[in-house]
């Protein structure tokens, strides 16, 4: 066996760990499960620490589990929360899983015939029969109200963090939890739950239940809510979360937040976020402190995590996009950028819709500039432009008497029009 609790300690990955954890694993393959939260049908990146435990966990030679709380997903954890959220139907849950199962298949071994191959459950398949009678019957009674009262996640909804209090729903949510690890324990000898730092209340009521009730051994580990240096979320962009799912965050969106990472989380990330060994992250460490400005490990960093999460073409694509901007791309580079990629890269930029049409005849670019687009205040200003050799299209400089065609069209619908080097304006063909 590996020895997994060393592998997480040096990449930074353990906060709280039960006495006893280290030399559980390293008697035999264990089985442990990270719970995941189906309430959207794509991870996003604050996920990943988990799942990258599980991965570890499986590299290390156990076998992991990975949980989608359809039960629990019913209800709403308080942990790390101020508010209630919203409770999803049995088929939206149904339909996030398969799909979060699907995303989950790029980093960990589900289909092998190996003794370690991971497994996906869902709660919702064992507490869908069991009535609420037999539930406070058979667990509740094992867990006091003093016990539950006493936990972080309980005590700050309590204390007046959140205007209406808390729920019953949500009060026993901890129990539901536990139970979860009962029965893994029993059903699939599941004898580690991890998780995040703000988990360790609800993980230590399973191992709790387990010594309780089966008077068994179970054992808890949690890894440190990722933070970034600026006080910021880790995981949210000006748009929202960064997900895996390519429809929600494209490559390019994904590789860019990677990318421009400051120096000391790219340091902490890289542990974290990627498979590179120790001595090659230490070699990328000090290369990067000798020339900070190369930005060596966010482009490691980037690079292993988006062809991991999507594809290495994905990657290259992306770098590609990346270049536009800021490198000597030619038309051609831009007619390679899908329309979603194209959107990304010109983010922000001033847009105006010109009925497709209008081409057909071909464009004068004066016209264009001005009277189209709003590009230029006026066809004086245009000309001038035009003959200061200032003006490209699709980044191809162009002259007074050029006509836009459909040739010109990227993904057939765009045109990209440029003054000086900065000055970017885009015109979608409708």
């Amino acid at each position: 066996m590996k020895n997994f609790i060393e592998e997480v300690t040096w990449r930074g990955m353990l906060h709280d760990v039960m006495p006893g954890t280290e030399e559980h694993l390293m008697e035999q393959m264990r089985v442990a499960y990270v719970g995941i939260d189906p309430t959207a049908d794509s991870l996003h990146i604050g996920h990943l620490v988990g799942v990258m435990l599980l991965k570890h966990f499986q590299i290390a030679g156990h076998k992991p589990l990975a949980l989608v709380g359809g039960a629990t997903g019913m209800i709403g954890d308080p942990s790390g929360k101020s508010t209630e959220r919203n409770l999803l139907d049995e088929a939206a849950l149904r339909h996030n899983q398969n799909a979060i199962k699907g995303q989950l298949a790029r980093f960990l071994d589900f289909e092998s015939d190996a003794e370690n191959a991971a497994e996906l459950v869902n709660n919702y398949d064992w507490m869908k029969d069991f009535s609420f009678l037999d539930f406070i019957r058979s667990v509740g009674k094992h867990i006091t109200v003093n016990y539950m009262m006493a936990k972080d996640s309980v005590k700050k909804r309590l204390n007046g963090e959140a205007q209406d209090g808390m729920s019953f729903t949500e009060f026993t949510y901890q129990l539901i939890q536990g139970y979860d690890f009962l029965h893994l324990y029993k059903d699939k000898s599941c004898t580690l739950q991890m998780g995040g730092s703000d988990q360790w209340g609800n993980i230590t009521t399973g191992t709790e239940l387990v010594r309780r009730m089966e008077s068994g051994k179970a054992f808890a580990l949690t890894c440190p809510l990722i933070t970034k240096v600026d006080g910021t979320k880790f995981g949210k962009s000006e748009g929202g979360n960064i997900w895996l799912d390519a429809e929600r965050t494209s490559p390019y969106k994904f590789y860019q937040y990677w990318l421009n990472t400051s120096d000391v989380d790219a340091e902490k990330y890289i542990k974290i976020f990627t498979f590179l060994c120790k001595e090659e992250i230490e070699k990328l460490t000090a290369e990067h402190q000798e020339a900070p400005h190369l930005r060596v490990l966010q482009k490691k960093l980037a690079e292993e995590i988006t062809v991991m999460v999507h594809s290495r073409e994905d990657f290259e694509n992306a770098v590609k996009a990346s270049g536009i901007l800021f490198g000597n791309s030619s038309a051609d580079d831009l007619k390679q950028l899908d329309s979603k990629t194209f959107l990304d890269v010109f983010d922000g930029v001033p847009q105006a819709e010109i009925s497709k049409a209008d081409l057909d005849a071909g464009l004068d670019i004066v016209t264009v500039l001005n009277e189209k687009s709003g590009f230029m205040k006026s066809n004086g200003e245009a000309r001038r432009s035009l003959a200061e050799n200032s003006i490209s299209v699709n980044r191809e400089k162009v002259q007074e008497g050029f006509t836009l065609s459909t040739t010109d069209l990227i993904n057939n619908e765009f045109v990209l029009l440029q003054k000086g080097k900065k000055n970017y304006f885009v015109l979608r063909f409708v």
